[in-house]
């Protein structure tokens, strides 16, 4: 997170004199303190009901977002919410589970079923206040009738490697759970529900935010069953009857039993690139945003934002230089090697076999959550003369882009970025800087 350390050195200066690895730290920093939950929850929290305030939730940001719910939070207060194992944040009126990601595991779903058992029996007066970010479709571990954990482990795990994006994930999640795509909305009934959501997904359709569990789903058992004869994933004979049945389907937009609830999207990636867009401009540089919701395998993005950064270093177009290039969403890895890697080093391994040590373009490549995939690094820097360090270290790129090993590569460079949990989420973070 935004340290102290790091405000002093974001001191505007002359572009020339700023190092490229301090800058693309400090524009990372800088946007993940943006989407913190303790910089951007408070403002919306709602008035205290007349009757009970119970919050559940359940996200890589959940326990911050809880305490900051309880820092500003004036009335009774109670209630339980899951996040990733290391993840937490301590809490005196909110319990805070930590359970397992991107994998559920049974911690999760023992957190799902006591959360039902709170929103059981609460009355037109009382509210359910619901904190909802990335990584919740998995911490929230509820499966359908039928369905047990471990055939929604195999489902999860071969989805994760499959290279379906997160929206085409989520979508057959929500149909093989009990609690996802707006039915543990259902569940509060009569209260009144207020989910405050921070955004991990590319557009920011708070219906896939962890599968919408308040939120109704425009989705269907037939899409899901579409997305895994797309991506060729075997699915066990009782989770695809469950599909084919029609067993799975959700609530959809329209039905009358989400009236009066409401949803608020806090934290978006956009909100993170335009932080580190104006921190960039107050040192002095240009700064462009590419696009907040970049989605494609990792490698293939990449070979796009090398061939902008060579447009701009070589003729100036469509950007000046000197200047930072920015871009959020959520890539994907199709794994085919045996290497440790997010898709985050996989996209600056990319780059880097891209731009063959291009002079000048220095860059970032991050995961806002400070975890890159399932590694202890949030992401990891690239540098000219990466390539050649590496070589003399006798490390290829392509070897290592094959082997999708991008942690190995950049962890022997030390050039791997580590944070460690940052308890928020809005997805991936690249700076390209050209100088």
């Amino acid at each position: 997170m935004h340290s102290d350390a790091h405000v002093a050195l974001l001191t505007p200066q002359r572009p020339a004199s700023a190092d490229p690895r301090t800058l693309l730290r400090a524009l990372f920093d800088v946007a993940v303190a943006t989407v913190s939950p303790a910089n951007c929850l408070p403002p919306h929290l709602p008035a205290p009901p007349k009757g009970r305030t119970v919050v559940i939730g359940a996200g890589k940001a959940a326990a911050a977002m809880a305490r900051a719910v309880e820092s500003r939070w004036r009335g009774e207060l109670s209630g339980l919410v899951v996040t990733r194992y290391g993840h937490g944040a301590p809490c005196e009126r909110i319990e805070v589970v930590e359970a397992a990601h991107p994998v559920p595991d049974e911690a999760g779903q023992r957190a799902a079923q006591r959360m039902v058992q709170m929103v059981r029996g609460l009355g037109p007066d009382d509210l359910v206040l619901c904190l909802i970010s990335g990584g919740g479709s998995a911490l929230l571990a509820a499966p359908a009738e039928g369905i047990t954990l471990a055939d929604k482990q195999a489902v999860n795990q071969a989805l994760l490697r499959s290279g379906a994006n997160i929206g085409e994930m989520n979508c057959v999640r929500k149909h093989l759970s009990a609690l996802k795509g707006g039915r543990l909305a259902l569940l509060c009934a009569p209260a009144r529900v207020e989910t405050l959501l921070i955004s991990d997904i590319p557009g920011d359709d708070p219906t896939l935010i962890a599968s919408g569990p308040t939120l109704p789903d425009a989705t269907t058992c037939a899409d899901a069953l579409a997305v895994v004869a797309k991506y060729g994933i075997a699915l066990p004979a009782n989770v695809r009857a469950h599909l084919e049945s029609g067993a799975g389907e959700t609530p959809k937009p329209g039905d009358p039993r989400f009236a009066g609830h409401r949803s608020v999207t806090l934290a978006t990636a956009q909100d993170a690139l335009q932080a580190a867009a104006a921190h960039a401009r107050a040192l002095g540089f240009e700064a462009h945003v590419l696009s907040d919701c970049i989605e494609g395998e990792a490698r293939d993005v990449a070979q796009v934002h090398a061939a902008i950064a060579r447009q701009v270093a070589r003729h100036g177009q469509p950007f000046g230089k000197p200047c930072v290039l920015l871009s959020g969403g959520e890539t994907t890895v199709t794994v085919r090697g045996k290497g440790r890697g997010g898709r985050n080093a996989e996209f600056l391994l990319g780059l880097a076999v891209a731009l063959d040590g291009l002079p000048g373009v220095h860059a970032i490549a991050a995961d806002t959550d400070g975890i890159d995939g399932s590694e202890d690094n949030a992401g990891a820097l690239l540098a000219p003369d990466t390539l050649v360090r590496a070589s003399a270290r006798g490390l290829s790129a392509r070897a290592h882009l094959a082997n999708n090993d991008g942690y190995g590569f950049f962890a022997a460079l030390d050039d791997l970025v580590a944070t460690g949990p940052t308890r928020t989420n809005v997805n991936d973070f690249r700076a390209i800087l050209i100088a």
